[in-house]
């Protein structure tokens, strides 16, 4: 996460350093990005940007994490707009992430994201999901109507909610490895929560 200066900074300044560090990891993958790109957009020494971050990892994770922070807002908040219904807000979450998409460099930043998973990247997005935190995430649970679930315990609950997040992830990869469109990917994600949703056995 961002050091104790980067919140000092005036919010302007922050915004530049934010927009610099999106544009390069939009271009390319964290891997490959370049702190020395980063520094050149924003207009500030080198030596700048580790007054504010400890490297370009941490700069990446913390835009990460602010779009996890947003979605969770916004899953909550379908939770209660659809009554619990977890498919109903699963789908609106998903439409919401592609929407974002529709600017360049939103769609271009988590292709670069998602094409390049690993263990840490996927961690960001699902922290809130481990059996660990399950327990404390207790703001979610209930909220959700298991009246419309087939579910006997609690901790199916958990289960169910790993599977979506599982079929999520694996229609996005998809989505940007085969360069779909918003609405292809829409459709497919629809089908396949479809097919959740009625269970897999005649």
């Amino acid at each position: 996460m961002p050091k104790l200066t980067f919140y000092n900074l005036p919010v302007d300044k922050q915004q530049t350093l934010i927009h610099a560090a999106k544009k390069e990891f939009s271009r390319v993958s964290l891997y490959e990005a370049s702190i020395a790109n980063i520094v050149k957009t924003a207009g500030i020494p080198r030596g700048s940007f580790y007054q504010y971050f400890k490297d370009k990892e941490d700069a990446f994770y913390f835009l990460l994490n602010e779009h996890v922070k947003n979605r969770k807002r916004e899953f909550i908040s379908g939770l209660k707009k659809y009554n619990g219904d977890i498919f109903a807000t699963v789908d609106e979450t998903y439409r919401s992430m592609l929407g974002n998409c529709r600017c360049q460099e939103n769609r271009d930043f988590f292709r670069n994201a998602f094409l390049n998973m690993n263990h840490k990247i996927e961690n960001t997005f699902t922290k809130d999901l481990t059996a660990e935190r399950w327990n404390q995430f207790t703001e979610v649970r209930h909220l959700i109507n298991t009246q419309k679930l087939n579910v006997c315990e609690e901790h199916d609950l958990f289960h169910i909610l790993q599977i979506i997040i599982a079929v999520t992830f694996h229609c996005l990869v998809r989505s940007f490895e085969k360069e779909l469109t918003i609405d292809e990917s829409i459709n497919s994600f629809s089908n396949e929560l479809n097919l959740l949703k009625k269970g897999l056995c005649r």
